[in-house]
């Protein structure tokens, strides 16, 4: 794997994908289509990883995809194109921002971010419902539908609202105990 191209792409996505780590969702369908670093069902797996460790989304994402791809070296490259962005936003906003914070245009800018990460986060919520809830090669409405993973979604929802302090982590063991015992979806 070319560790420059690497750096260069996951550079790419934390630049541009504004919102968080589920606004990368979309830049990493676009990474599954155009290298074979990952397929498209990986990324299922790579969400899962990602959700269910510590740390940004984004980032888990990122290292994970980059430490499959070309190993620890990867991961390092990988973790450091989609951070950089930041880092390097944060500097300059922080230096100009204290000149312009009372700007109405630079507030005007601010109100104008919001539905678009909202946009963008809708549509990896949409990515992710497709990648969990459908099969790609299904031949009628029944077979669409993957009815293991809805019931699991449903079971896990109404457990959540039911048990509203349950912590995260019994949920997503929860998940993991159904994945092993329905043998995967």
């Amino acid at each position: 794997m070319n560790l420059g191209l690497l750096f260069f792409e996951f550079f790419k996505i934390g630049l541009f994908a504004v919102g968080g780590g589920l606004a990368t969702l979309p830049f990493l369908s676009k990474l599954a289509e155009k290298y074979p670093w990952f397929t498209s069902g990986d990324l299922a797996n790579i969400i899962a990883v990602s959700e269910s460790t510590p740390g940004p989304l984004g980032i888990n994402m990122a290292s994970y995809t980059g430490f499959t791809g070309a190993g620890i070296l990867g991961g390092i490259v990988a973790t450091f194109g989609i951070v950089l962005p930041s880092y390097l936003v944060i500097l300059l906003i922080a230096r100009i921002l204290q000149k312009f914070n009372e700007n109405r245009y630079v507030q005007t800018a601010f109100t104008g971010l919001r539905p678009a990460v909202v946009g963008l986060i809708s549509a990896a919520v949409l990515s992710i419902m497709e990648l969990s809830f459908l099969h790609p090669n299904a031949t009628t409405i029944l077979t669409l539908l993957n009815w293991k993973a809805l019931v699991m979604f449903l079971l896990l929802a109404l457990i959540r609202f039911r048990f509203q302090k349950a912590h995260p982590i019994i949920l997503i063991g929860i998940g993991a105990v159904f994945g092993i015992v329905f043998g995967g979806f």
